[in-house]
């Protein structure tokens, strides 16, 4: 009976049997959302392990397809809505100046200082050459807002918006920091690199930042006066093709995601004086509050896809490799490390679950993918990969669990205290 509900008409692929597949797992992951809410275990975890348990599934009815092209799509179009998500979140107030800066220098002297120190392991323990180091060293050392942004929504608000901030940040600026590097590998047989070194990336980012600038402001002032209610995935659309056409030019094209969606999101800032007489703030807000749920779902349905063929492709036999844990538990060890003193020297002693909440994921993933065939090392494993993304997430989620229980503690603990009372006599007055 099961094997004929699995196997449908002969083909698990077939039309209907993915309609009803796509629908289940769309299914099951809200399920997994509310789960996560509850037991501050993220969702991400368990979607990887329902694309483990699936992959068995799949070789038992002897299928084979190859998901590597559509993880990839999937990557992509996730990390857009992602960014866009997180962007939209973002207000740009002068008391958060102090805050957002913290986090910028955070993500950016984090993201370094792990990479040294990755690269310097994989070069001692897999004898890989200092180039190759760096650029796999790189997306391990990137946070992922994708598993970062859904579950840090209990913490207190201050908490909250940093994480969403580094996160955010450490996604561009590790993306552009990986083009960078294998942009500018040097050839050994003419000394030189491809790329235009450092005046070459300097120049492409304040490009691709005016880019941005341009374009967003074009998008609000043209995108309020259209009536048709199709606009927005249209608008999603124009998006899209701003970031693959700067992709292709080797400019940094998240910046236009972030900086659109900061725009968006704070139009009266960005929209100062005698200027704003050209915005329809009334609008431009319907537009924003539209966007804003559109993105959510959207990244909703892209996350869940995404890490259930990453669970599908992942091969566990891997992790069994002992020179696999060696290397990932020393890269995992100077993460917290390079986390701790980074977050102890500037907020101080409260750091809890802040230090913890530092996860690998979709961009990880998304960049391993990307390595050229022409610098890929033959003697990396995979296994590592997929041993620091679990590890991390795993101690994100005992992290989050003891910050709610500790929480959960000092309130009862706070209601169990009677609070004392008096009797009041008005006074009298006297003649």
């Amino acid at each position: 009976m099961l094997s004929n509900i699995l196997l449908g008409s002969g083909n698990i692929f077939s039309s209907y049997n993915l309609i009803i597949e796509a629908s289940a797992i769309i299914i099951i992951s809200y399920f997994f959302n509310i789960l996560s809410k509850k037991t501050n275990i993220p969702s991400v975890l368990m979607l990887i392990v329902l694309g483990v348990v699936l992959n068995y599934g799949i070789k038992a009815a002897g299928a084979e397809i190859d998901f590597f092209p559509i993880l990839q799509v999937l990557g992509i179009v996730g990390l857009i809505m992602i960014v866009l998500e997180a962007a939209l979140e973002l207000k740009l107030e002068r008391d958060k100046a102090i805050p957002i800066l913290v986090a910028f220098a955070l993500a950016l002297v984090g993201l370094l200082l792990s990479t040294w120190i990755a690269a310097l392991i994989l070069q001692h323990f897999l004898e890989m050459p200092t180039q190759q180091a760096w650029i796999y060293a790189t997306p391990l050392s990137i946070l992922s807002s994708a598993i970062i942004i859904p579950s840090v929504v209990g913490l207190r608000n201050d908490k909250k918006e940093f994480h969403i901030y580094e996160s955010t940040f450490s996604d561009i600026l590790g993306i552009m920091m990986f083009y960078f590097l294998t942009g500018n590998i040097v050839d050994e047989s003419t000394g030189h690199a491809e790329g235009g070194g450092v005046s070459g990336f300097i120049g492409g980012v304040l490009l691709t930042i005016v880019i941005s600038l341009v374009a967003s402001y074009a998008i609000i002032l043209i995108f309020q006066n259209i009536k048709s209610h199709v606009k927005l995935f249209v608008l999603i659309a124009v998006l899209m093709l701003l970031y693959s056409v700067a992709k292709l030019y080797h400019l940094s094209p998240l910046i236009i995601i972030l900086v659109f969606g900061l725009m968006i999101a704070n139009m009266e800032l960005f929209f100062p004086g005698k200027f704003r007489k050209y915005l329809n703030l009334e609008k431009a807000m319907h537009i924003y509050e539209e966007l804003h749920i559109i993105t959510l779902e959207t990244a909703f349905v892209v996350r869940t896809f995404f890490f259930v063929i990453f669970g599908i492709s992942i091969v566990l036999s891997s992790l069994a490799d002992w020179n696999v844990v060696m290397v990932s538990l020393l890269i995992i060890a100077s993460i917290y490390v390079i986390r701790f003193v980074m977050l102890r020297l500037t907020m101080g002693s409260d750091i809890i679950p802040q230090v913890y909440i530092a996860p690998r994921g979709l961009i990880t993933i998304l960049l391993f993918n990307a390595i050229p065939e022409s610098i890929q090392f033959e003697g990396f494993n995979s296994g590592i990969l997929l041993f620091v993304i679990i590890g991390t997430s795993l101690i994100m989620t005992f992290a989050m669990i003891y910050d709610k229980n500790r929480s959960g503690q000092e309130i009862s603990k706070a209601k169990s205290v009677d609070v004392g009372y008096t009797k009041w006599k008005a006074p009298s007055i006297e003649d």
